[in-house]
């Protein structure tokens, strides 16, 4: 273990084995991290959070924080990261609120570059990348392979899907779809993202039939109902489909078209 002489470290918080902690960081009360975490300098990280192995912290990222949430009124709450992520300068992370389970949850393997901001109550899953200022606001949900551009914001309550891509400065207020590209202020939906799935080891057979599912639902003069009972019919039984469909039926806020 390694902590610099001018950091701050609370008898309360849990370190793993060869953690480091960089000059003038402040490791408060209650926050576990886990093996090889490193924390560079200027960092403040308060708990009760956590974060798991192989975590890298850049300089003045805040973690950890009280929400910011006029309804949050000091109740013990939560923030939960897995293991391996990374957060570049600047990136700001709060935990949840009573009305969102006090609970926001970050999976492994993520990349939030510079000035990122994961408000309370969010869930992102795994390989998930939150370019340069891109904005969460709270309760919202990004599932795994989903890449948010820089300064794009999602509004409270969206869902992003798997694989989705958001271009930078959009501005997402309904739930934005899986293995598509949504762009605009306010977005609108592209089709499908070939070139991330191609990135994935997609299979050509599986962007084949998401790209038929693309085009039943927006280029087909269909409502959106009428798109899901089409692709029903012509293209059900595959999994990435089958998905598609669960996650336009499931929507609350409504999706992107």
């Amino acid at each position: 273990m390694s902590i610099h002489p001018t950091a701050i470290v609370s008898s309360k918080a849990e370190l793993g084995s060869n953690v480091s902690i960089g000059p003038y960081s402040i490791i408060g009360d209650d926050v576990i991290l886990h093996d090889e975490v490193r924390v560079a300098s200027h960092c403040v990280i308060e708990g009760p959070s956590e974060f798991g192995r192989g975590s890298v912290f850049f300089p003045f990222v805040s973690a950890g924080q009280p929400p910011q949430d006029l309804k949050y009124s000091g109740e013990r709450s939560w923030l939960r990261a897995g293991e391996r992520n990374t957060f570049r300068e600047f990136t700001t992370l709060h935990r949840g609120t009573e009305g969102g389970g006090n609970l926001t949850e970050i999976g492994s393997d993520n990349l939030f570059m510079a000035q990122a901001h994961v408000a309370h109550d969010c869930r992102i899953g795994d390989h998930v990348i939150l370019a340069n200022g891109a904005t969460l606001a709270g309760h919202v949900i990004v599932e795994d392979y989903a890449t948010i551009g820089a300064y794009a914001g999602v509004h409270q309550f969206c869902r992003v899907g798997k694989h989705a891509f958001i271009g930078g400065y959009s501005v997402v207020v309904k739930d934005a779809l899986p293995f598509a590209r949504t762009v605009g202020n306010h977005a609108k939906c592209y089709g499908q993202n070939t070139l991330g799935l191609r990135r994935r080891k997609f299979s050509g057979e599986e962007i084949s039939r998401i790209t038929h599912a693309f085009r039943l639902l927006l280029a087909a003069k269909l409502n959106t109902s009428q798109a899901v009972e089409a692709i029903k019919r012509e293209l059900s039984g595959f999994p990435e489909i089958d998905y598609l469909v669960e996650f336009i039926e499931t929507s609350e806020r409504g999706v992107t078209k």
